[in-house]
């Protein structure tokens, strides 16, 4: 493999990286919270002119053309950041719902305004009692003359506050747990019917829970093959876990970065507490952790740039990492900071929260840990099979 980033790659971490050190502090971060959308729609459009929105889609619909390895890029200097604006939701996410799914009507409607920054939008899968199960899912769509009537709930949409657009799943057959059956809507956010109850997530970031009543949409709606939503969610959520772990990666090299610096400045019994070798211990374990979760991104993001039938073993392997490691060097930084590492003043709180919040997202680490060792076994009975043949 070739870790090596490209001209291009470089020119982009450098842009992201430039905007992350001279706009997004803790302040930032304190002072969005309070807002109504949560992130700063003017920082949005910059990035929109700055082409960060148009990095993972194609140049027919006036993107970049880039791949997971650039998305990386991207997600790893915001996650330095704590960058609130929706990007994981709306670019990668939706974004990649649309690629994979959309028709070519829809991709020419939705794309565009994503990529130009003037359309927000939320992914809807899960339902109150659903868990991480995609095709555990009441919401239901009833079969209309051009159309369909959805109707259900759908819980901890994020982004989903204020997005013009929602991708919403919902089931058409009546069985709740099979996973033919399930469908993927687009639903306009104004359409009667359609009601949202706002929340602040752990983080600080925003979303909503959704009540639908006898919305209706039309057929053009549908996004992919209807009855075949899952597997077109679980293609989106691979590349959403490459962006997560990009920024948790950030993150985390953040957290490692400033608990050096304050046990070089922190003193006690006379001397800087990071001469202590037991605190060095600590922090050497810190930049293990940091250095496997880039040893797996790095790996996941070039397989699914390769097109690699491995892809999904290794981001379900990236995904029990982020959560692990995350963890870990999460809450050695609080220790190692004391009482202070919490206080909404000092960014290595946020940084807790945000990985305690990625961690979660799409599945926890035991949830990913029984996906890759199914993933796995399938990938060795396969072999077996293709080494009999």
């Amino acid at each position: 493999m070739n870790f090596t980033l490209t001209q291009e790659q470089q020119l982009l971490r450098d842009s992201v990286a430039r905007f992350v050190a001279d706009h997004c502090d803790v302040a930032r971060h304190r002072q969005l919270t309070t807002t109504e959308p949560g992130f700063a729609p003017a920082a949005w459009q910059q990035f929109a002119e700055l082409g960060w929105l148009a990095v993972p889609f194609s140049e027919a619909h006036g993107g970049i053309g880039g791949n997971a390895v650039d998305v990386m890029v991207i997600c790893e200097a915001l996650g330095r950041g704590l960058v609130r604006e929706p990007y994981l939701s709306t670019v990668i996410t939706c974004g990649a719902l649309l690629r994979h799914g959309g028709s070519p009507a829809q991709q020419a409607r939705t794309i565009p305004g994503i990529i130009d920054g003037s359309a927000q939008w939320a992914f809807a899968f899960a339902d109150a009692a659903s868990g991480y199960q995609l095709a555990a899912v009441d919401c239901v769509a009833i079969v209309e003359p051009g159309g369909y009537r959805l109707n259900g709930t759908k819980a901890a949409v994020l982004n989903g506050h204020c997005a013009d657009y929602l991708l919403v799943s919902a089931r058409v057959e009546d069985e709740r747990d099979n996973r033919a059956g399930l469908t993927l809507f687009i639903v306009d956010a104004n359409l009667a019917g359609l009601a949202r109850e706002p929340f602040t997530a752990m983080d600080g970031s925003r979303g909503a829970q959704l009540v639908l009543d006898n919305v209706l949409v039309g057929a053009d709606c549908v996004v992919g093959v209807p009855g075949e939503a899952c597997d077109l969610m679980t293609t989106a959520i691979d590349e959403a876990i490459v962006a997560m772990g990009a920024e948790a990666l950030g993150a985390m090299q953040v957290l490692l970065d400033a608990t050096v610096e304050y046990t070089r400045t922190r003193e006690q019994f006379g001397q800087p507490i990071g001469k202590f070798q037991a605190l060095q211990h600590r922090m050497a374990d810190m930049y293990l952790k940091v250095e496997e979760l880039r040893s797996l991104l790095y790996n996941a993001a070039i397989l699914m740039s390769e097109g690699s039938p491995d892809t999904a073993l290794a981001c379900a392997a990236l995904k029990v990492k982020l959560a692990e490691a995350g963890r870990f060097v999460s809450q050695q930084a609080v220790q190692l900071h004391g009482g202070i590492g919490m206080t909404d003043e000092l960014v290595v709180g946020h940084h807790f929260k945000r990985l305690l919040l990625l961690s979660m997202l799409y599945g926890d680490e035991n949830y990913y840990l029984q996906r890759y060792m199914e993933l796995a076994e399938a990938a060795d009975s396969s072999s077996i099979t293709a080494a009999m043949a």
